[in-house]
């Protein structure tokens, strides 16, 4: 709203003219997808920038006009991962900072690294560590080595994954990660933000959920054949859902549990919170139960909300 002529519009936040986006994650997640999508929407991205720089190219960019800044950071700077969060804390009082962790559940990374047929750089290290082994003198020692690669990095880089906006990437294309960290860097960073996330329980609980919430008691729109090819977004699932007194009860029931503790987050400095809802399909109740509370919640939170099935269905 344009402010009365008597007044004079309020000095612009100095953080607004300078962006720094931190992406980190596991191996194999996609760091490389999110931080490319980072550089063609116009900023200026390092990759694998040992965190005792990050300050330095804050201020070398600001200085030649760069207001956009990208960077990734993984396991091979674990040494100095530890001073990230209190580094990221003095950086938001001259940047609008946006701290994103890419996770993956450890059977798809396997996967992952299967089909590319490439090492995970912390292999050489997990296998020195089953020389001589049983495991190894079966001929097992490289198996175990790729998972135990994977939970060694996933303990080297504790110290950022609990900062910022955590995002699960197993069931994401590239495409719609692409399109998720365009979507999330587009946050105001100082705002506490709810992500809704609809998903599927037969294709996994998401890594990025601090609250799920099971629907699959609810009445199921699958069994009506008319229904069974739309989705919680269709007017016709929706009337079959809102006839139902179990529904309007659950939403009732979570969105009382989320008014009680959202402020008490926000008051903790919570930049994030991840509310899963789940049914069995991923397709009709847990969408259309987290479009009415994205909606129900929009007008007093920044509110993401993503379809986790319906995204994977789409590309």
């Amino acid at each position: 709203m344009t402010p009365p002529a008597s007044h004079a519009p309020p000095p612009p936040d100095p953080r607004s003219t300078h962006q720094l986006v931190l992406i980190s994650g596991l191996s194999g997640s996609g760091k490389s997808v999110a931080l490319a999508a980072l550089e063609d929407s116009g900023y200026y991205c390092v990759d694998n920038l040992p965190p005792q720089l990050i300050a330095a190219l804050v201020e070398q960019t600001r200085a030649s006009g760069q207001l956009r800044v990208a960077v990734a950071v993984d396991a091979r700077s674990a040494a100095s991962l530890d001073d990230v969060p209190a580094l990221l804390q003095t950086l938001r009082a001259c940047c609008d900072v946006h701290a994103i962790y890419l996770d993956c559940a450890t059977d798809t990374l396997v996967q992952r690294f299967s089909e590319t047929r490439r090492r995970h750089p912390l292999t050489s290290r997990a296998l020195a560590q089953h020389a001589g082994s049983p495991a190894a003198a079966r001929g097992e020692g490289y198996a175990n080595a790729r998972i135990e690669a994977i939970e060694l990095e996933r303990e080297l880089l504790r110290p950022v994954a609990e900062i910022g906006l955590h995002v699960d990437t197993s069931q994401m294309k590239a495409a719609q990660l692409r399109d998720w960290i365009k979507q999330a860097v587009r946050v105001p960073a100082s705002q506490m933000v709810v992500l809704f996330e609809s998903f599927a329980f037969k294709r996994g609980v998401p890594l990025d959920a601090d609250y799920v919430f099971d629907v699959r008691m609810l009445p199921n729109p699958h069994y009506d054949p008319a229904l069974r090819p739309l989705t919680g977004r269709d007017a016709p699932v929706a009337e079959f859902l809102l006839r139902q007194p179990e529904v309007l009860q659950m939403q009732a029931d979570i969105s009382a549990f989320l008014q009680r503790w959202l402020p008490r987050l926000a008051a903790d400095h919570r930049s994030y919170v991840g509310v899963a809802i789940g049914c069995t399909g991923g397709q009709h109740r847990s969408v259309f139960l987290s479009e009415r509370l994205s909606s129900e919640f929009g007008s007093r939170y920044t509110v993401l909300l993503r379809h986790r099935e319906l995204g994977a269905k789409e590309q």
